[in-house]
């Protein structure tokens, strides 16, 4: 009988597959198994992780994949999450189509060994915010100035 309540309550190899949100997911009806699997893992990583707020499954009908709304935090705006396995293409009139959404989007490269990585995507070019720290000018002004002493 001991032997009976161990099974029981060891976790199955399968539990991704039995996760009520994975669950959700499939039921989304979007083709790629894979796109699943990569959309579970980024969920994971979210509210486990980062600990994002309102994390949601929302299905893109023109893309046929599941996409993800969260938070950053509470009151933060919401976030649209495009979870694509690295192998995986995208057009520009993807990316256009999730950017169309109307919220900040985040594509999120999804690797073989669960490795993720988050691109910020916008809606035209953004300047890059200026460098922070203590900066000493080592440029050509220095050797301009020495050729004028000499």
């Amino acid at each position: 009988m001991s032997g009976a309540k161990a099974s029981e309550k060891a976790p199955s190899a399968n539990w991704i597959l039995q996760h009520p949100t994975y669950q959700q997911m499939k039921e989304l009806n979007v083709g790629e198994s894979e796109q699943i699997h990569a959309a579970f893992l980024v969920y994971m990583d979210l509210t486990e992780v980062r600990r994002w707020k309102e994390v949601s499954c929302v299905k893109s009908l023109d893309l046929q994949v599941v996409l993800l709304e969260a938070r950053e935090k509470d009151g933060a705006p919401v976030h649209t999450v495009l979870p694509l396995p690295v192998h995986q293409s995208l057009c520009h009139q993807s990316i256009r189509q999730v950017l169309d959404r109307g919220f900040p989007m985040l594509l999120c490269a999804v690797a073989s060994d669960s490795t993720l990585v988050y691109q910020r995507m916008t809606d035209g070019l953004v300047t890059p915010d200026p460098p922070v720290g203590p900066f000493e000018d080592t440029g050509r002004r220095q050797h301009r100035k020495r050729r004028q002493h000499r």
